[in-house]
């Protein structure tokens, strides 16, 4: 199943309890924007090479575009799709005044060096400049993406627009970024995790959690629940994990990523274990945060964990969601769960607007007042109308860019 074919399904489920019309559902479901582009570069060698590029501008009623830029192989215009309008929902269940868009190109980051990649990514905003920008579209990081990369679509875009901080988020600190920003995808997992195990009535203390994907989100993530006294007994990259029953010393973890170039390998701290395995542990909470469809038909049965957070975008598809959904495991769905970065992501442009900053420790408290505040949302929302978590999010998502586009006009 494609990705925006899985999207759709959990939109027309949303769609069917509004009641939305059908010309109002094909006026939400189509994108306002689609753009391919050929990026030509010179590699380090003289080889000329050429990798396509997409933006995909989903809807902007709520307010400028707002959405990440990924480097990766299997990157199509059918998820960039996807996931640009996974963003428009997404945006309206946090009640951020954004809309939907994604972008990304298809190339695999490590086979690129650091000057190849800065070429790429300067000729990418050469070819879409005039189509983003602080009041129009704007892009920030993903996977394949750095702080690194922002900083030079900020500089790359100022040659033609002028100094303009806002134009992108993520960027470093140093360079007009936002102190927490980058953590605030995985403490957003860790905080909403926290909040559904307070709604269930269990303790926290001893909760097992296991994590597949040990990059940005999941590593901040197993940091912030560590340290609330949840048990990480397993965690993964593409590489393969690492299992202990009593509990994984997060911090060792972290000091050995470090010193191996992010990867797990070789860590001495826990017994080995697959992908695949760790999707099926003995663990009460299971978030994968790692790449999108990774739960499906085939492996839905294996997985004992009663609690799936979805850190990752779109790691469940439709037929393993509606298994979950049967047999009463209860899923926190990515359109809220991972709804940390773009919340932070906001922060910082409206500093940037603002030529002000934040301290880290308001940063992190209005992410959380935000985050609380949408989980409660979107609960009291599954409680009334006897829905899933899923369904109610995307309720209040696909509600809310309705009633905007409605009072916005659509003449």
């Amino acid at each position: 199943m494609r990705a925006s074919e899985a999207i759709r399904i959990y939109f027309d489920r949303a769609a069917d309890h509004l009641d939305l019309s059908a010309p109002m559902r094909r006026l939400l479901l189509t994108a306002k924007r689609e753009v391919q582009v050929h990026i030509p570069i010179e590699r380090d060698s003289g080889e000329l090479t050429t990798f396509i590029g997409y933006r995909v501008q989903h809807n902007d009623a709520r307010g400028p575009l707002k959405g990440g830029l990924r480097y990766h192989p299997q990157v199509d215009l059918d998820e960039v799709r996807a996931l640009a309008s996974l963003m428009t929902w997404k945006t309206a269940v946090v009640d951020i005044p954004y809309g939907g868009a994604k972008g990304g190109i298809a190339v695999a980051p490590a086979e690129l060096s650091t000057h190849e990649l800065e070429r790429l990514t300067r000729r990418f905003v050469d070819a879409i400049h005039d189509l983003f920008g602080p009041d129009v579209d704007i892009p920030a990081p993903d996977m394949g993406t750095s702080g690194d990369v922002m900083a030079w679509i900020m500089n790359q875009y100022g040659k033609y627009h002028g100094f303009s901080p806002a134009c992108v988020t993520g960027k470093p600190v140093e360079y007009h970024g936002l102190p927490g920003r980058e953590e605030a995808t995985g403490r957003g997992v860790g905080i909403l995790t926290l909040k559904l195990l307070g709604r269930l009535g269990r303790p926290l203390p001893g909760t097992r959690v296991a994590i597949q994907g040990f990059g940005n989100v999941g590593t901040h993530a197993a940091k912030f629940l560590a340290d609330a006294e949840c048990r990480i007994v397993a965690v993964s990259d593409a590489g393969g994990g690492f299992h202990r029953a009593e509990g994984l010393d997060v911090l060792e973890l972290l000091r050995h990523a470090r010193a191996h170039g992010g990867l797990l390998a070789g860590f001495t701290g826990g017994d080995p274990m697959s992908n695949a395995e760790l999707l099926a542990a003995e663990c009460d909470v299971l978030i994968p945060a790692a790449l999108g469809g990774v739960l499906t038909a085939a492996n839905a049965a294996s997985v004992r964990a009663p609690i799936i957070v979805e850190a990752a975008n779109a790691p469940i598809d439709p037929d393993a969601d509606a298994i979950f959904d049967t047999r009463g495991t209860l899923v926190l769905p990515d359109i809220l769960a991972n709804a940390g970065g773009v919340t932070a992501s906001w922060f910082e442009w409206v500093q940037n607007r603002q030529h002000y900053r934040w301290g880290i420790n308001r940063v992190r408290q209005e992410l959380g007042r935000i985050l609380a505040e949408s989980f409660e949302q979107v609960w009291q929302l599954a409680t009334a109308r006897q829905v899933s978590l899923r369904t109610a999010a995307y309720m209040q998502g696909v509600s809310r860019v309705a009633k905007a586009t409605v009072l916005g006009g659509l003449s």
